[in-house]
């Protein structure tokens, strides 16, 4: 199938589809619970491969099938047999961090289950937007294993440390509702608003500078675990090669004209 852009593929654990600058990625394994398999994750690896390379994509949002669950975790089979040297290859830590630094915007859109390395998964991605039915939780050592896919690292930087130490020697499990509250969850919205908020905020990235906007993840992200000196000249060098664009120059005109500006990407 095609729909403007590079190709879209045939995948077989996961949908996926192009809307207006938006690429949807759903988990489409809902007799699972979404679980991610290990075929599973390389088809999101593939997906998100497409997505980085097509320049009308500028959005990828995750979402689950079925409405139950957006995804319950690893599929404990296949981990059940795993040996010890392989909790050092990427993996699916590797494939969170190539999510985390996609160029593209990333929303998670979140109803049902998200547990394990499903809530590492909306982790990793820029923006999580949530309904009250959202269950998150990382439940790891109730299987005698920890949080492996970012999951120690990303949460206690998201929420803080207090509260992540507690979600995961605790094992408990909380709500979108809750989420919310602590930071967990970027944007809270009825389950049958959830598309409609997630089209709302990328809406709002579309108005944006497309190359402000990678340089921006680009600084957060790398500057995130650095000292302050070091990710400030980050943020000074990113600055530098803004001023150097076409949009820069657009942004600024359309501003002191009073009218909407007009990115083209360079």
């Amino acid at each position: 199938m095609r729909e403007g852009g590079i190709g879209i593929a045939s995948f077989t654990n996961i949908l996926v589809k192009k809307e207006a600058g938006i690429m949807w990625l759903t988990l489409n394994r809902p007799e699972t619970r979404n679980a991610l398999d290990a075929k599973t994750l390389l088809e999101i690896d593939s997906a998100f491969s497409l997505a980085e390379l097509d320049k009308e994509v500028r959005v990828v949002v995750v979402q689950g099938a079925g409405g139950k669950s957006f995804a319950a975790g690893a599929d404990i089979k296949q981990l059940h047999n795993r040996e010890a040297l392989e909790a050092l290859v990427p993996g699916m830590q590797g494939l969170y961090t190539k999510i985390e630094n996609c160029s593209k915007v990333t929303i998670a859109a979140i109803t049902g289950f998200a547990l394990g390395g499903g809530c590492e998964l909306a982790l990793a991605c820029d923006i999580r937007v949530a309904t009250k039915q959202a269950k998150f939780g990382l439940p790891e050592l109730n299987l005698g294993i920890i949080p492996g896919a970012g999951g120690t690292q990303r949460l206690s930087r998201i929420i803080g440390k207090g509260r992540a130490l507690d979600m995961i020697l605790t094992g408990k499990i909380i709500d979108g509702e809750e989420a919310e509250r602590i930071g967990l969850v970027t944007y809270f919205a009825e389950e049958e608003g959830l598309g409609e908020t997630v089209r709302e905020v990328a809406s709002n990235v579309f108005k944006k500078g497309p190359i402000a906007v990678q340089l921006v993840k680009a600084a957060v992200h790398k500057g995130f675990d650095i000292d302050s000196g070091t990710a400030m000249w980050i943020e000074k060098l990113s600055q530098a090669v803004a001023f150097t664009t076409e949009d820069k120059k657009e942004g600024t005109l359309a501003f002191l004209e009073k009218r909407t500006a007009n990115f083209i990407n360079r």
